[in-house]
């Protein structure tokens, strides 16, 4: 999992809040007198005022004192950076009071001056807190720190047992508290300064300074992230894999982005410049605008871009279903009208990625609609074209949430039925009410033209049982991986009964083409006077039968035994009867007259039976049976 790191520019300001002053600075510049400021709204002599105002503002004047220009107000003196803050807000009105009843008065100007030069230094110590803790007021702390905070608040009523810890969490505990007291006091010392400013009437001083630190630690996590700015000209050149990284780096960006940092600044901006909603809608948007932009625009570019690769269409829903989780999160970080533009980037993206996803699907389906191979697989087995678009369908089964949403029932341009081979037309994927879930009208569809696609193959077998096999075989595919996917989620129960149905159906139409004349040469009723002509029919149509299809494929392990257990029911029984009235008849297997008629025991056609299609279970291209190769087994 990725993580920010930011790295402070400079020393961190911990070690110096504890140091001691050096013995030479406190002698050049010996402290005044503290001063004790009434509340707001209380009388003050204003001649008194002044001189202390003026005494406290000018020994901290960088310009007039070279103790100042060394020295951080902030860390030498938290207790004088308040009586500074305070005095500052207290010039302020006096400045007020003596524009509304001496205008023309000196002391004015005096103020006027003063207040120049508080606001320069309070300017200064602002941009020294943002720099100085860079690494305690990252993205990541302040977010986790606020996520904490949150938590312990709720759980402030929990039984004293869960306030027993060990030894090493506590020690951790104790480490992350004092990194997050560093935190609170920079935040607290920084907001202190933005309320003085603000309400002084120069946010736009302390806000430039904050935008020039704050803006470039987005910029900078974005960088880190993995994100860059990328051109539309520039990402139609990429190869897919190369953009297809980029996309994956942006799906691990993104939420942390939206999450860790983004959120870390919106909170870090709402507590600086809480005196302000303006000030702080403005100075947030203005932050993040460039980092959003980058992050939130990049869907749309992949969106456009012109490749066609078949894995595109799981990236776009990738990032469909990530901008749309976090789009609430986005729609409450930027919830200003400054930040209307996050906003309304975040919905283009995902509208684009809608647009996107409908038409990758629709031109995979164009795809299987022009594959325009005319023949089968040789032996019937499972056609490329099935396992390719099952495999795809059944990966897209798993974003059926956000397909949901991508493929409304307003949205489902499919083909009129008489487009369809007519031996389809009555099927039941044309058939779904207005309350079926409109994916699951879109794939029963898909897997229809895939359907349709291998009927018009199968009408090229040279062997009419073929076409049958291959039917079967791919057809029975096609329910296998909707039951081993969440496909059998989204198209129910009901059509996968229907499916597997038919797919006997094709079974049992292969047996008979192929195996009929073999069951149908041996009567209902044996008798001893025919027995010659049966066995030497039985004898001529099964070794032209077990030829053929022994070249045929059955990949499936339990349909080739249920297609080779349903033969052998069918002729075994009849066979074996046949045989045993011969027996009984002539009274000895070794008689002359039964090694003449008969060339297979029951067990001998059981035994071929039994191997049926082992010699075209894994390739197209079989290799001949023993049956070609050599003769039957014949009685010895």
């Amino acid at each position: 999992m990725r993580k920010l790191c930011f790295n402070p520019k400079t020393a961190s300001f911990a070690l110096a809040r504890n140091s001691p002053s050096s013995p030479q600075s406190l002698i050049s510049s010996p402290t005044p007198p503290r001063l004790s400021f009434s509340e707001p709204g209380s009388v003050v002599d204003e001649d008194s005022f002044m001189e202390e105002a003026e005494a406290i503002i000018l020994k901290w004047n960088p310009d007039s004192s070279a103790y100042a220009k060394v020295t951080s107000l902030f860390y030498q003196d938290k207790t004088e950076a308040k009586h500074y803050i305070n005095c500052v807000n207290q010039l302020h009105q006096t400045m007020h009071s003596l524009i509304s009843h001496s205008p023309s008065s000196h002391k004015l100007v005096l103020a006027h001056n003063l207040m120049q030069i508080a606001m320069k230094r309070l300017k200064k110590e602002f941009y020294q807190i943002l720099c100085m803790n860079r690494a305690h007021l990252d993205p990541e702390s302040v977010s986790a720190r606020s996520s904490r905070t949150s938590a312990n608040s709720s759980c402030s009523d929990c039984d004293d047992d869960f306030a027993a810890e060990d030894d090493d969490i506590r020690a951790a505990g104790d480490s992350i508290t004092e990194v997050e007291q560093v935190s609170s006091g920079a935040m607290a010392d920084l907001k202190l300064i933005a309320d003085c400013m603000v309400s002084s009437g120069y946010a736009k001083e302390c806000v430039s300074v904050y935008i020039v630190i704050r803006k470039s630690i987005i910029d900078e996590g974005i960088y880190r992230l993995g994100v860059e700015k990328l051109s539309s000209s520039r990402a139609n050149k990429m190869d897919w894999e190369v953009l297809d990284l980029k996309i994956k780096s942006w799906l691990e960006a993104v939420r942390i982005a939206v999450r860790t940092l983004f959120n870390g600044e919106r909170i870090l901006c709402d507590n600086v410049f809480s005196y302000s909603d303006s000030v702080r809608e403005s100075c947030f948007a203005e932050i993040s605008r460039d980092g959003a932009s980058l992050l939130f625009g990049f869907p749309e570019l992949v969106a456009k871009t012109k490749k066609s690769s078949p894995e595109k269409l799981f990236r776009v829903l990738d990032m469909h279903a990530v901008a749309s989780e976090l789009l609430p999160e986005i729609e409450s970080i930027f919830s200003s009208d400054y930040n209307s533009a996050v906003r309304s980037q975040v919905l283009t993206s995902i509208q684009r990625l809608t647009e996107s996803a409908q038409f990758l699907l629709t031109e995979f389906e164009s795809t299987m609609q022009k594959d325009s191979s005319k023949t089968a697989v040789n032996g019937g087995g499972v056609h490329s074209l099935t396992i390719q678009t099952m495999n795809y369908l059944a990966i897209l089964a798993d974003y059926v949430n956000v397909l949901s949403d991508i493929f409304p029932r307003e949205w489902l341009p499919l083909p009129k039925s008489s487009s369809l081979p007519e031996s389809y037309l009555y099927s039941p994927e044309s058939d779904y009410s207005v309350s079926t879930p409109a994916l699951t009208v879109r794939m029963a569809w898909l897997i229809l033209v895939l359907l349709c696609k291998l009927d018009g193959k199968a009408k090229h077998c040279k062997d009419v049982s073929l076409s049958y096999l291959f039917l079967a075989n791919n057809l029975w595919y096609v329910v296998a991986r909707v039951r081993s996917s969440n496909l059998q989620y989204v198209l129910g129960d009901e059509w996968i009964t229907k499916h597997e149905a038919k797919a006997k159906r094709f079974v049992a139409n292969y047996e008979k083409i192929a195996w009929g004349e073999v069951v149908s040469s041996l009567p209902e009723n044996p008798a001893a006077a025919e027995a010659r002509a049966v066995f030497e029919n039985f004898n001529l149509k099964f070794e032209e039968a077990y030829r053929k299809q022994n070249s045929f494929v059955v990949a499936d392990r339990e349909l080739r035994d249920e297609i080779k257990g349903s033969i052998a029911r069918s002729i075994v029984p009849k066979y074996r009867e046949w045989y045993n009235e011969l027996l009984a008849s002539v009274g000895s297997v070794r008689d002359l007259t039964v090694r003449e008629i008969v060339t297979f025991t029951p067990q001998d056609i059981e035994n071929y039976l039994a191997n049926l299609f082992l010699f075209g279970t894994s390739s197209s291209s079989v290799s001949s049976s023993s049956v070609t190769s050599s003769p039957l087994r014949r009685w010895s």
